[in-house]
């Protein structure tokens, strides 16, 4: 599978994981002391995991798109692909991780530095003309 189809897909896959995951935690959202209540840091946690996967999921299918409208090179394309594929999984995972184990907060910069491993290299070998 070509890199831009392949982040395409994964784009896809993370809007349906939002959704999902959105619907799973929708189920006990009615309950006030749910996950320590609407403000705890659980609860916030559990938000922002379900919400990363929509804004990584359009990164990732924004990155796709980019790559069918102006060419990278090779190695910026393969570089820029795995970070945002590794950060669409990282940055949920590290949330929901976190909600359930407050020190495991500690892994944030794994998907931190995923999200810049994409961006960076799309920047650094774009065609300025």
């Amino acid at each position: 599978m070509e890199i831009a189809s392949l982040n395409i897909l994964v784009g896809w896959i993370a809007m349906l994981s939002g959704a999902v995951s959105g619907a799973a935690l929708g189920l006990f959202f009615d309950r006030d002391g749910w996950a320590g209540g609407y403000g705890s840091f659980r609860r916030r946690m559990l938000r922002l995991g379900h919400i990363s996967f929509f804004g990584i999921g359009f990164l990732n299918l924004l990155f796709g798109l980019t790559l069918t409208a102006i060419s990278l090179p090779p190695t910026h394309s393969r570089i820029a692909s795995a970070g945002f594929i590794v950060a669409v999984i990282a940055m949920p995972s590290c949330c929901f991780l976190t909600a359930w184990k407050k020190p495991l907060r500690h892994l944030f910069p794994i998907p931190v530095l995923a999200v810049l491993a994409g961006i960076i290299p799309v920047l650094l070998g774009w065609p300025y003309q």
